[in-house]
C-alpha cells in the first residue's frame, strides 16, 4: 500500500482532482529476494525495474510525497500541420523510419457497409504525410488510390492493423489486426508489408463482444502474448454504458474468454479505448479513450487511462487530456477520436492525431510529478534495478533544481549519497545523468534494494531510467 506523508493528488494544469484509481486485479512485479544474489533481502514491495524506462503517469513507483503532486500536461494542437484527412478511426505505427496511417474512408453508415474503405497514408516524420498510388482497389471506377482494404464489410469499420514484435514471427505475418463488427465477429488478418492483406481464417477467432467500435489488439512483450480491447456495454446487449473489455490469445486465433474491465466513471460511456503500448516503455500502455456525452449533444473529449497489464485500468485523471476546444466543429458527435499511437516527431516531442489535428507533447511529457515554488519531496517504493547510473527526464525553471538521494531500503540516507552530496539539477533535459559530488557511478548498487528521494523545487519529474 502507498504510505503518504499528506493525501496525494492527481491535477490537471486547469485544477487539482482528488487522486482516483481503478483497479482490476494485475499482479506488480513484487519481489522477496534480491534476485537471488547474496546481499540484503529485498522487502515484501520491492519493485523491480531493471533498465526500463519508468514514467509517473500513475503512483506505481511512489511511496511517500510531502509538498508535491502529479500533474497531468495537456498536448498542444498544432495548428501549422497539415496531414491527411482522417475518418472515424485511424492507426498510426512506427515501422523504422517509415510512418504508416491506416484510417477509415468512404464513411457512410454504422457498422460497416459495402462504400466503407480502409486508406493507406506513408510519411517520413510522422508530419508531412503522402498518399500512395497502390491500385489494389477499384474505388469509384478508378484504381487510382491508397486503399489497403475494400469491398469486403464490415472489415474496414474498424480495421486497426499493429507490428507484431513476437520473436519468432513468419515474416508473411509481420503486421497483424483485428476487424469485424457484432455480426462477423472479429476475423485475424495478416500481411507481410502492411499493405497487401489476407485473412489467417475463413471464420471469425473472436465473437464473445459487440465490437461496434475501434477493437485494437497487439503483442505485449511485457505479458508474452496477445492482448485485444474491445467494445462492450454494462449491461446486456446495447444497454448501460459503453465500456472496455479484453481478451488474450498465444498464437492470434485461440482467445480467452473475455474479462469486463468497464473502467467508467458514474454514467460515462466509453467509445474507444485506444490502447497501446507507449513507444519508450512498451510494459506500460496508454489508452487515449474517447469519453462520450449522450446527453449533451453527443460531446466528445479524450481520456488519459494507462495500465501495466492485466485486467485493469489506471485512472489517475479523471479529467479530459484533450478538450474539443474552440472549434465548434470539434463539439460534434464523433469529432474526437484519438488515432492509435503515439510517435515520436522530434527532438523531445511525440505526436498524437485526432480526427486530422496534430496535437504534440514532450517526450514522455504524459504527467509528472510536480513541485511548486515552495518545493517537496517524493521518495519511492523499494527498487532493484541494473545499471551504472540514473536518468532522468526532468524540467525546472531557472530558479528551480532537483536533487536525489539514495537510501536503503529501510529509508536510511546512504553514506556519499546523501541530500548535501547531491548536485543540483539545473535544467531541462530528456535525459540527464544524477550525480552526487560530481560523480554519476551508481553500479554498486545495482541488484540492492534501495529507494531515491526526490527534493524538488519549481520542477518536474516526468521518467527515470537507470542505465
Amino acid at each position: 500500500m502507498i504510505v503518504e506523508e499528506e493525501p496525494l493528488t492527481a491535477v490537471s494544469s486547469c485544477k487539482r482532482v482528488t487522486f482516483a484509481i481503478i483497479l482490476l486485479s494485475a499482479p506488480l512485479l513484487l519481489l522477496s529476494s534480491a534476485r537471488g544474489q547474496s546481499g540484503p533481502i529485498a522487502p515484501e514491495g520491492t519493485i523491480d525495474i531493471g533498465n526500463r524506462l519508468e514514467l509517473f503517469v500513475d503512483h506505481h513507483l511512489i511511496d511517500s510525497v510531502a509538498g508535491v503532486e502529479l500533474l497531468m500536461h495537456h498536448p498542444h494542437l498544432m495548428k501549422s500541420a497539415h496531414p491527411p484527412s482522417t475518418g472515424h478511426y485511424a492507426t498510426i505505427l512506427k515501422d523504422g523510419n517509415l510512418f504508416r496511417m491506416y484510417n477509415r474512408g468512404g464513411v457512410s453508415g454504422y457498422d460497416g457497409d459495402y462504400l466503407e474503405r480502409t486508406e493507406y497514408f506513408e510519411s517520413n516524420d510522422g508530419i508531412q504525410w503522402r498518399r500512395p498510388n497502390l491500385g489494389l482497389f477499384e474505388v469509384d471506377g478508378s484504381l487510382d488510390n491508397n486503399v489497403v482494404l475494400a469491398h469486403d464489410p464490415p472489415f474496414s469499420h474498424n480495421f486497426s492493423p499493429f507490428i507484431d514484435t513476437r520473436p519468432g514471427v513468419a515474416g508473411d505475418q509481420r503486421f497483424k489486426a483485428l476487424a469485424g463488427t457484432e455480426k462477423s465477429g472479429l476475423f485475424a488478418f495478416v500481411s507481410a508489408d502492411g499493405v497487401n492483406w489476407r485473412k489467417l481464417q475463413t471464420t471469425a477467432v473472436f465473437t464473445d463482444g459487440l465490437f461496434d467500435s475501434q477493437n485494437v489488439s497487439f503483442w505485449s512483450d511485457h505479458e508474452q502474448q496477445y492482448i485485444c480491447y474491445f467494445r462492450t456495454w454494462t449491461g446486456d446487449g446495447y444497454t448501460g454504458l459503453r465500456t472496455i473489455s479484453r481478451t488474450t490469445s498465444r498464437d492470434f486465433l485461440n482467445w480467452s474468454p473475455p474479462v469486463a474491465l468497464n473502467p467508467n466513471a458514474e454514467g460515462e460511456h466509453l467509445y474507444t479505448s485506444g490502447t497501446h503500448p507507449y513507444f519508450r516503455a512498451p510494459h506500460i500502455y496508454i489508452a487515449l479513450a474517447t469519453r462520450f456525452q449522450p446527453d449533451r449533444g453527443a460531446a466528445t473529449d479524450i481520456l488519459l487511462m494507462t495500465s501495466r497489464g492485466g485486467d485493469r485500468f489506471d485512472r489517475t485523471f479523471m479529467e479530459a487530456f484533450i478538450r474539443p476546444g474552440l472549434d465548434s466543429l470539434h463539439w460534434a458527435n464523433r469529432a474526437n477520436y484519438a488515432a492509435v499511437g503515439v510517435i515520436p516527431t522530434g527532438e523531445g516531442e511525440m505526436s498524437i492525431y485526432v480526427r486530422g489535428r496534430r496535437y504534440a507533447l514532450r517526450t514522455d511529457g504524459f504527467a509528472s510529478v510536480h513541485a511548486g515554488y515552495d518545493g517537496g519531496s517524493m521518495t519511492t517504493r523499494t527498487l532493484l534495478f541494473d545499471g551504472n547510473s540514473l536518468v532522468l527526464n526532468v524540467a525546472t525553471s531557472a530558479s528551480g533544481q532537483v536533487l536525489v538521494e539514495i537510501l536503503d531500503a529501510d529509508g536510511a540516507t546512504i553514506d556519499g549519497y546523501s541530500l548535501g552530496d547531491a548536485d543540483p539539477i539545473v535544467k531541462d533535459s530528456i535525459a540527464t545523468l544524477v550525480s552526487w559530488n560530481g560523480s554519476t557511478e551508481i553500479g554498486q548498487f545495482s541488484g540492492v534494494p534501495i529507494r531515491l528521494r526526490f527534493h524538488m523545487q519549481d520542477a518536474d519529474l516526468y521518467a527515470l531510467r537507470f542505465r
